[in-house]
C-alpha cells in the first residue's frame, strides 16, 4: 500500500539513513536522499539539513525519475 503524502510528512527523519548523490561531489548544490519504504522517498540539501525535506510517494518518485530519464528537465 502506498503511503499518504501526510503519512510522509508527519514520520521523524532524525534517524533516517540519507544517501549522498555521486553528482553532488562539487559546488554549492548538494543533495542527499533517504529511502522511506514502499518506494517513496525523502529529500534534502546537504548543506542546510535544518531545512524541511522533501517527500515523495513512490509513484511521484518514479514519475520525476523517469522524467531524468528521459530528459524532461535538460
Amino acid at each position: 500500500m502506498e503511503a499518504r503524502k501526510s503519512d510522509l510528512y508527519a514520520r521523524d527523519l532524525r534517524e533516517a539513513h540519507w544517501i549522498k548523490s555521486s553528482k553532488s561531489t562539487t559546488g554549492p548544490y548538494c543533495v542527499e536522499v533517504a529511502e522511506l519504504g514502499d518506494g517513496a522517498v525523502a529529500i534534502r540539501d546537504s548543506n542546510n539539513k535544518d531545512l524541511p525535506s522533501l517527500r515523495f510517494t513512490a509513484e511521484e518518485w518514479a514519475a520525476f525519475r523517469d522524467g531524468v530519464r528521459n530528459g524532461e528537465f535538460g
